[in-house]
């Protein structure tokens, strides 16, 4: 019997995300075997703001059995003293696309999304897993990826077959025809229209059946646009999906128990999106101080993606003046959305949209930076990146704070990153799951 659309996407991209797998480090214990004792001079566990100074986190068996003072090291466990640094959960990028890279000249980047295959993207994807993880992000929500490659990938990464962050997946974003998250409008003679399958769809029952096909291939949560984007080629703030669909495409993918993240610049459709009951507004550029009420009320998360609207206003000069135009709008907007819902108190979750930004991948710490940047305490923006991205992604049992108990995702950054919170962006040690799979030794 033939292989299906879908098994042929998954086989391709689960070759070359393994293609992409680095070489098993010497001497470190696999995952499951042996005990490992992390020592430094600080513990950040994330559980609160407050920096601890009972730094030791004992590990066993990919999860951690004990924390501070109070846990009991064995005779022959593995004692690894990092001295001068700080012990942290692993990191959490809420909004990544492995699957895509960006380039400094768009119309490059345009052609090579044209012409790269299926296969060929897996390669990248599976580099930039790698890196990524070696960033200290043990875990991501992947929030859009065309032919299921996010899924291949992280079908992938559970085998064992390469090396990369645990990744929530949601494979096609869910988009109005010809709104931001469709693809460019190519001529139709050249480049086929995408379908339902694809997440293209109109009215509520289309809708449905888009959010269906992506949970049927695999897909861990759901991602939808629900406004325009400052990248594509339509106006960056008005609605594009009615309230008709939107509470359709929730409603189905939260009783199949996935969560659902709404792509939103524009108020107007946020507010909907909000009300038909989504779990998280991506961007939120032109959010109202009504609207961050609102989703303070309804514990409705905001992504609000600093990094790549940092980069599209210092590099709006690379796109086309209609894409430039958007670029500088919203983020002068976004900017005073921000501080606004940190004033109002708006759950918050670190994620970068590390796609947009060049050669980007792997310096996703700057999106906690980047928070500070807008009056988020530094302690605040390591929890918006840990703990609070784990609640949002329904994770916060088993990662986001340094607990007994919990996968033994930790990170360890040199110095103490609420005096200077740049130090995330260059981890000495990162271990997911009791392995360490990054260590500097100079």
């Amino acid at each position: 019997m033939g292989m299906t659309r879908i098994g042929k996407v998954m086989a391709v991209a689960l070759a070359g995300a393994m293609l992409c797998s680095a070489a098993p480090q010497r001497g470190v214990p696999p995952a499951g075997e042996g005990l490992i004792a992390l020592k430094a001079a600080r513990l950040f566990d994330a559980t609160s703001e407050r920096m601890r100074d009972d730094a030791v986190v004992l590990v066993r068996d990919g999860r951690i059995v004990g924390v501070g003072a109070s846990a009991d090291i064995p005779a022959g466990t593995q004692v690894i003293d990092l001295g001068d640094a700080t012990l942290l959960p692993g990191f959490i990028d809420a909004h990544s696309h492995l699957t895509l890279e960006s380039d400094a000249d768009y119309y490059r980047h345009v052609f090579k999304q044209m012409m790269r295959t299926q296969s060929e993207q897996a390669f990248y994807a599976g580099a930039n897993a790698r890196v990524t993880l070696e960033a200290g992000f043990t875990t991501v929500r992947h929030v859009g990826a065309r032919y299921f490659i996010d899924i291949g990938l992280r079908n992938a990464i559970n085998a064992g077959l390469t090396p990369g962050p645990r990744i929530l997946a949601s494979g096609n974003p869910i988009t109005a025809r010809g709104g931001s998250c469709d693809q460019p409008p190519f001529p139709a003679e050249r480049v086929a229209p995408k379908t339902a399958i694809d997440g293209v769809c109109s009215g509520g029952a289309e809708c449905r059946e888009a959010v269906r096909h992506q949970m049927n291939n695999g897909a861990d949560a759901i991602k939808i646009c629900v406004s325009g984007g400052v990248l594509s080629w339509d106006p960056v703030d008005v609605p594009q999906l009615t309230r008709e669909e939107i509470t359709a495409a929730v409603e189905e993918a939260h009783n199949w128990g996935r969560k659902v993240a709404a792509h939103a610049h524009g108020d107007t459709a946020a507010r909907i999106a909000i009300e038909a009951g989504v779990d998280s507004i991506e961007h939120g550029s032109f959010l109202s101080e009504a609207t961050l009420k609102l989703m303070k009320a309804r514990g409705v998360f905001l992504v609000p993606t600093c990094t790549a609207i940092d980069w599209v206003e210092t590099h709006s000069g690379n796109y086309p003046p209609n894409i430039a135009e958007k670029a500088i709008t919203a983020s002068k907007a976004h900017h005073d959305m921000l501080r606004m819902a940190i004033r109002i108190g708006v759950p918050i979750a670190a994620g970068t949209d590390m796609s947009v930004v060049d050669k980007g991948h792997g310096k996703n710490a700057i999106e906690m930076v980047l928070l500070t940047r807008y009056g988020m305490r530094p302690a605040a923006a390591l929890i918006a990146g840990t703990r609070e991205a784990a609640r949002l992604l329904g994770v916060a049992d088993r990662v986001g704070t340094i607990e007994t108990g919990k996968d033994a995702d930790i990170v360890v950054v040199a110095g103490n990153p609420v005096a200077d919170i740049a130090v995330t962006q260059k981890p000495v040690l990162v271990m997911q799951r009791g392995r360490i799979v990054m260590r500097k030794t100079s």
